[in-house]
């Protein structure tokens, strides 16, 4: 093949691909491209729309934790509030308490001092029968002026024991009761009396329930009791 038939072949080669393509433009330029740009515009609005969905569920999401924030922090501040409350309550009663106490405080030493003011008052008159049984045995020294003086302040003594409370415990007579009596020694006794206390040595003292201090007595024994223990 010459040199000239090449050059024609390829020239006709040439003129055979810009017809194609020019062949192809034209098809293009048709519903092709309007094909093309729809879908790119579906693309945008599909882009849009997932962007808006995406902003509707993050302005959701924000609402929702600005609410819930604004829980917490009311939540916070009424529980503030509440704590604030308590210490004020709490140190109401403290001091109520402390001063509760120290009223009570000043009235039992009230009490107490008021107590002894009156049994001290109390034994003013047995300082005075005292005094007057003295001065009459000064007087006078005769056994039964000297007994009676005596007599009577142990009879003063004793009422002024028994205006504060204290009780004189039942001895001679009655029944030997080792809670309130301490027996000093045993004398034979008939069947009747046996138990019974005989004598007094001295005399015992209860203050309400508490004992100041037990009778001292002697107590009966049966004879034939007393026997059968020996």
């Amino acid at each position: 093949m010459s040199w000239f038939n090449r050059k024609k072949m390829n020239e006709q080669d040439y003129n055979n691909e810009e017809n194609k393509r020019d062949a192809a433009a034209e098809e293009f330029t048709g519903e092709d491209y309007i094909d093309m740009e729809s879908e790119n515009v579906n693309s945008a609005e599909d882009q849009q729309s997932k962007q808006r969905v995406k902003s509707m569920r993050e302005t959701e999401l924000e609402n929702k934790l600005r609410e819930e924030t604004q829980r917490r922090e009311a939540a916070e501040a009424k529980l503030v509030g509440v704590q604030a409350k308590f210490e004020e309550v709490k140190s109401g009663l403290e001091r109520e308490t402390q001063e509760m106490r120290g009223r009570m405080q000043k009235t039992l030493e009230d009490r107490a001092k008021q107590g002894q003011f009156g049994f001290l008052t109390t034994l003013l008159p047995v300082l005075d029968n005292l005094t007057l049984a003295i001065d009459h045995a000064e007087k006078d020294s005769s056994l039964e002026h000297l007994l009676g003086g005596v007599k009577g302040t142990a009879r003063s003594f004793e009422q002024a024991l028994m205006s504060v409370g204290v009780e004189a415990v039942p001895s001679i007579g009655a029944d030997f009761n080792p809670e309130l009596h301490e027996a000093i020694d045993m004398i034979a006794v008939e069947a009747a009396r046996d138990g019974k206390i005989t004598a007094e040595y001295s005399r015992g003292y209860k203050f309400g329930e508490r004992l100041l201090r037990p009778a001292r007595v002697q107590v009966g024994k049966a004879a034939a009791q007393q026997a059968q223990a020996e």
